[in-house]
């Protein structure tokens, strides 16, 4: 059963095939700050996010005429946005890789998204450094993940999407996005355990002296 805001998306569509300007911005104004907010967490600059950003709403103005109403509004505009991530991620991947930390320290774009540091003691600058530490190490970690399996973890765990939803999105089988949500998390699992040991050895070392 469709809901309401697919429904209203959908006649907003409508609108706009008819050659209504002022319904696309309607669209554009209901969808804008999710396509923003993800394009931003799978490439993690806000750059490149806007360039996406922009790049989604043109590919999405340009084709909106093809729109069958076969699927949601915003799953169809989650493929336009994530496949553009895929083709920004694999085409730059080299270039990501060799600078994700220095642009996660200087940018702190990871904790300006989710804000980690707000909920701790002010008073508790050990506890901040360590949550620093813990982001940074989490957004190298992203950066092990292939294009596909980073898109996938975002959307499942960040974004909330089913995976059936997902799916959809990426045009693929529920057993597949099953099958690359996993390796996606073992890989992160492996990394995450690596600082664990790390932190693990610094402050047994800290202990003893």
């Amino acid at each position: 059963m469709e809901s309401a805001g697919q429904i209203q998306d959908w006649l907003l569509v409508r609108e706009v095939q008819g050659g209504n300007q002022a319904a696309f911005e309607q669209l554009v104004h209901a969808h804008d700050q999710s396509v923003l907010r993800l394009a931003f967490r799978i490439t993690r600059s806000e750059t490149d996010a806007q360039d996406i950003y922009q790049e989604t709403f043109l590919k999405v103005y340009k084709k909106l005429g093809s729109f069958r109403f076969e699927c949601s509004f915003s799953t169809w505009i989650y493929r336009v946005v994530t496949n553009l991530c895929l083709d920004h991620l694999r085409r730059n991947r080299q270039r990501r890789e060799s600078s994700a930390v220095e642009v996660t320290v200087e940018g702190d774009e990871y904790d300006s998204l989710n804000q980690v540091a707000d909920d701790r003691p002010a008073n508790n600058p050990e506890q901040q450094v360590l949550c620093r530490e813990l982001c940074a190490h989490i957004s190298r970690a992203l950066t092990k993940l292939t294009p596909r399996e980073r898109v996938v973890f975002e959307l499942k765990h960040h974004q909330g999407l089913k995976l059936r939803t997902i799916g959809e999105i990426l045009d693929t089988s529920e057993g597949s996005i099953k099958i690359t949500l996993f390796r996606a998390t073992q890989k992160l699992r492996f990394q995450l355990a690596g600082f664990t040991r790390e932190r693990g050895k610094f402050d047994e070392a800290r202990r003893d002296t």
